[in-house]
């Protein structure tokens, strides 16, 4: 997992993005990895939605190992669609700011801690002014080891310790506490493939034929500056390089990261963290991030039609099918993670093998795996090493 770097971001084009079947796990290459249709519009980033498709996700290269990300937003709207500013990790712990655009009064508030479902950590933030759809607002997420806090326009809204998540019964704080990725998207909660519970939460089934889809081909929401804010690795961790986190044991908790010198670039986009080399040219040149459109991704083994999005602009039909598949991206020796093959979101791609987690509203009631492709965002990056191994 490539290591945290502060960083300032503008989108100004798109040189610092790099499509999802082309990322090799080289985070010095591109600073975010995306599928779907992401466009520079005025000097910000559009993640957008043609009618029919499952949006936009866009993630970060590199692993925040606590942190400040902060960024200026505006979310998408309409019965169905939904957008997220989130932080999600390889284990699934993941903190969460996601706009439900039946609403455009408040953000939702979310954590959850290895992909455990609990209903019950979804908490309402107020917008100060205007709506979140046609007004910047600025959204924080200040997550330390012992405290996360959550901020709309430079106040805190809500805050969550450490101490106040511990489990007496597995003698565990099921806190947000692994490296994460940095990542927003767009999605179609309310697409008939999600569960009856999600499309509720979402304020409906969504209506692909919307004004904006009809003014501009598609639904969207807007990325303005973003900054992230790397903090120091807690006390206590045991380090022998700089270059990139990995697991020391499948409890994957905090105490179990290391910091270390292993490489994180994988040879092809077939290999593993177990095998990295897998595929690499000759050359040796598998830091290069040059693989072609149309190369293989892992196969699927059914479970949906799945997409997988090419380049280009937002047309509403820019997609091949059955790409998203269940491919294994697990490590071995320090515990394993394994997930879709694919870059995906929705119910509609290939099955994932990954357990699932929760995040919305307490009406949300959606499947381990649904929750593995919606909201939460789970998508594993085609080539990212999951665990390196010692």
């Amino acid at each position: 997992m490539p290591v945290c770097q502060s960083k300032s971001y503008t989108w100004d084009n798109m040189d610092n993005l790099v499509l999802n079947t082309k990322y090799l796990g080289d985070a010095s290459t591109a600073d975010w990895v995306y599928s779907g249709f992401p466009k520079i519009q005025d000097g910000s980033m559009l993640m957008t939605m043609p009618k029919n498709s499952v949006g936009t996700l866009i993630s970060s290269s590199d692993y925040i190992f606590y942190g400040k990300v902060s960024g200026k937003f505006k979310s998408s709207r309409g019965d169905g669609v939904v957008s997220s500013f989130i932080l999600m990790s390889d284990v699934q712990d993941e903190i969460d700011l996601e706009w439900v655009g039946a609403d455009l009064a408040h953000v939702q508030s979310n954590f959850y801690w290895q992909g455990v479902l609990n209903w019950h950590n979804s908490k309402n933030l107020t917008i100060p002014g205007g709506d979140t759809f046609d007004d910047w607002h600025t959204y924080e997420l200040d997550w330390s080891p012992n405290q996360l806090t959550w901020s709309v326009d430079g106040t805190v809204q809500r805050t969550l310790t450490k101490s106040s998540t511990y489990n007496s019964t597995s003698n565990v704080y099921q806190y947000p506490q692994t490296p994460a990725r940095l990542q927003f998207s767009i999605w179609p909660a309310g697409a008939s493939s999600s569960a009856p519970g999600t499309i509720a939460w979402a304020g409906g089934a969504i209506d692909w034929d919307s004004a904006d889809i009809q003014q501009y081909g598609y639904d969207f929401a807007t990325i303005g500056d973003v900054s992230v804010e790397c903090y120091s690795v807690p006390s206590g961790t045991e380090q022998s390089g700089t270059n990139a986190y990995t697991y020391t044991s499948t409890d994957a908790l905090q105490s179990d990261i290391a910091l270390v010198s292993n490489s994180t670039i994988l040879g092809s986009l077939g290999a593993t963290g177990s095998d990295p080399s897998l595929g690499a040219s000759a050359s040796g040149s598998s830091a290069s991030a040059s693989a072609s459109a149309s190369d293989s991704v892992p196969s699927s083994s059914g479970g949906g039609a799945g997409q997988h999005f090419g380049q280009g602009g937002p047309s509403g039909n820019d997609t091949s099918s059955g790409s998203s598949g269940s491919g294994s991206t697990s490590g071995s020796g320090s515990g394993s993670s394994s997930g879709s093959g694919g870059f995906s979101q929705n119910g509609n791609s290939g099955s994932g093998s990954g357990s699932g987690s929760g995040s919305g509203g307490t009406n949300a009631a959606p499947s381990q795996n649904e929750r593995v492709l919606r909201g939460s965002l789970f998508a594993v990056l085609v080539a990212v090493v999951v665990l390196v191994t010692l």
